[in-house]
């Protein structure tokens, strides 16, 4: 009898894990059906996303640049720091697809707060083995690539050069160009007129457990109705 159909996620935090812990809730409430996260990765070593995944009976691993040994302490030779990534990047693929096929190897891996931007020697073995990997970016696809998005568009906002006053957030598919993949949900959010940068960064943060939850929702159920149409 086959196994029924199932989309494993894997999820890699740095934090607070605020967004790891919605997909937990929306897990345990039926709001992502036919999934399970087999496993939690995080890449600094007192993340509370690692209490959140114990509380959760979730299996975590602590995995680093620096103290894994891929980069040597206070290193700045461009060319050692790039090697140090691609060989971390390569290693963590190698973890990755070690895992057991049938039970823990991800569908989709959710990178939920994840402080590191991942090279072609991580994302393209995972791609070649089908495995999505999907990111939340604070701004609208095309707009405000990379760090301190909110920042920029606040700046452009008070200048008066944000495009119709809006911006928001998107969960993309992750590619090597930095947060460029196709977007898989976006959400539009208004600039207010005599806001600071710190409300308008909580009332985006307000929309991203949501956001990260549908997202997953979404590509999970596309994967258990492929598996289901090959059976």
């Amino acid at each position: 009898m086959s196994s029924p159909a199932e989309c494993r996620i894997l999820v890699f935090a740095s934090g607070n894990g605020s967004n790891f812990q919605a997909l937990v809730d929306a897990l345990a409430a039926g709001n992502i059906p036919n999934a399970r996260i087999t496993r939690l990765i995080v890449n600094r070593g007192k993340a509370y996303a690692t209490t959140r995944a114990e509380k959760a009976g979730i299996p975590w691993e602590y995995y680093n640049l620096i103290s894994h040994g891929f980069q040597a302490r206070g290193e700045t030779d461009p060319e050692k720091l790039q090697e140090a990534r691609n060989k971390y990047d390569a290693a963590l693929a190698e973890k990755v697809l070690a895992l057991d096929e049938k039970t823990e190897r991800p569908h989709l891996i959710v990178l939920a707060g994840w402080m590191y931007i991942f090279g072609k020697h991580f994302l393209a073995p995972i791609a070649e083995k089908g495995i999505k990997v999907i990111n939340l970016h604070p701004a609208l696809p095309g707009k405000y690539d990379g760090t301190h998005a909110i920042d920029r568009a606040y700046a452009d906002f008070q200048a008066g050069k944000l495009e119709n006053n809006k911006t928001g957030i998107m969960v993309h598919y992750v590619i090597e160009a930095v947060d460029q993949g196709a977007p898989v949900l976006v959400r539009e959010i208004e600039c207010r007129e005599g806001e600071s940068l710190e409300q308008l960064e909580e009332r985006i943060h307000s929309h991203e457990h949501s956001l990260i939850v549908e997202a997953t929702a979404k590509i999970a159920g596309e994967i258990v109705a492929s598996q289901q149409a090959q059976k």
